[in-house]
């Protein structure tokens, strides 16, 4: 009904390529858009600051990764040591007094350019060889973040953001963080959605299929890598330096630990490879759902009266929050994303379905 086909005709390529050949696509999208924009207004400042902020941030790094690993299909187990990158040369660029606008820039080509060897290692091993070789990758980070004070500070130290500003503007209120975050993950969305339709996104399916055989067509594997790394990191610096500058304040070797190279990964394989919405699924599921089990459990063993030790209490949400992990994959193992576009194909031809019953 709403999803309906009716009265669309592709008479040429180009309007069978739209970026949306459904309508209700893209008055989908303009909604949600405007959803965005009137967030401010609409929610809480405490649940905007600790809910939506950080899952638009961590959407943009699940597409990061999203476009190497699901577009181009190379494992990657380093994604946080890239974003600690971006982060600490936009922090330092910008305690130089370099404005923010060319501090983010810099972290975006700095975690680009250190993106971009993992694209060599790519060429010699595959599959969980290449996972293996980034998370290698992960653990020589942590170690430079953790033992080079000139970076750092030290192993325990913090490095404080200095004061966010653009076009000479400080942004320190919470509705203007919010919207810079916002506007990041709506310019990496854009960017991906459009990479989707391309001859680059279509070279990089064809790496991930198969990489000899791509070859053979005539796609140059090693360039195709090489730019995948090196767009995903660059998108990966920028999100890590703005998960800094409107989240966290200041940067530490904590915050991009192997943990959350693991915790971004989930996201993705979640959300489901090579998925746009299966991201933003991904990354609420993954950041948005222990917080949200443990405060329905906590308020249903108080309603019930339940009296439990407080350590079983804390260990029971995240039990659970396992539990539908593997739920949602074992009902769906191309992830949340996949979910979505079952429930979409479905009223694709609904209620005309129902004849053949």
């Amino acid at each position: 009904m709403f999803y309906r086909q009716s009265g669309i005709r592709h008479r040429s390529y180009v309007s069978d390529s739209k970026l949306f050949p459904i309508p209700m696509d893209r008055n989908l999208v303009l909604f949600l858009f405007l959803l965005g924009l009137a967030a401010p207004l609409l929610i809480d400042t405490l649940y905007l600051n600790s809910y939506v902020l950080p899952w638009l941030i961590w959407t943009a790094a699940a597409l990061g990764l999203n476009l190497v690993t699901g577009w181009a299909g190379q494992l990657h187990l380093g994604y946080a040591a890239i974003m600690a990158v971006g982060a600490y040369s936009a922090v330092h660029a910008a305690r130089f007094g370099i404005p923010w606008e060319f501090a983010l820039l810099i972290a975006g080509l700095a975690s680009a350019a250190i993106g971009s060897v993992f694209a060599f290692a790519a060429m010699r091993v595959k599959g969980l060889y290449l996972a293996l070789t980034t998370l290698a990758m992960q653990f020589v980070m942590d170690w430079v973040l953790s033992h080079v004070p000139a970076i750092t500070g030290g192993s325990h130290a913090s490095l404080q953001s200095p004061p966010f500003k653009l076009l000479g503007q400080p942004i320190t209120s919470d509705a203007g963080l919010y919207y810079v975050a916002f506007g990041w993950c709506v310019i990496v969305t854009i960017f991906v959605l459009n990479m989707r339709r391309t001859g680059l996104g279509r070279a990089l399916v064809a790496v991930r299929e198969k990489d000899y055989a791509a070859a053979i067509l005539g796609v140059n594997s090693l360039y195709y890598k090489i730019v995948a790394f090196a767009t995903s990191s660059f998108i990966a610096g920028i999100t890590g330096a703005l998960l800094v500058v409107t989240f966290f304040f200041l940067a530490s070797p904590e915050q991009f630990s192997v943990t959350v190279s693991v915790q971004v990964l989930a996201m993705v394989i979640v959300g489901g490879l090579a998925s746009i919405i299966g991201s933003y699924l991904g990354a609420a599921l993954i950041l948005l759902m222990p917080g949200f089990a443990n405060s329905l459990f906590s308020a249903t063993a108080d309603f019930l009266g339940w009296q439990m030790d407080p350590e079983t209490l804390a260990h029971i949400p995240n039990a659970a929050y396992g539990a539908l992990i593997i739920i949602f994959l074992m009902v769906e193992p191309l992830g949340l994303g996949k979910i979505y576009n079952n429930i979409r194909d479905y009223f694709l031809v609904w209620p005309f379905d129902q004849m053949k019953k």
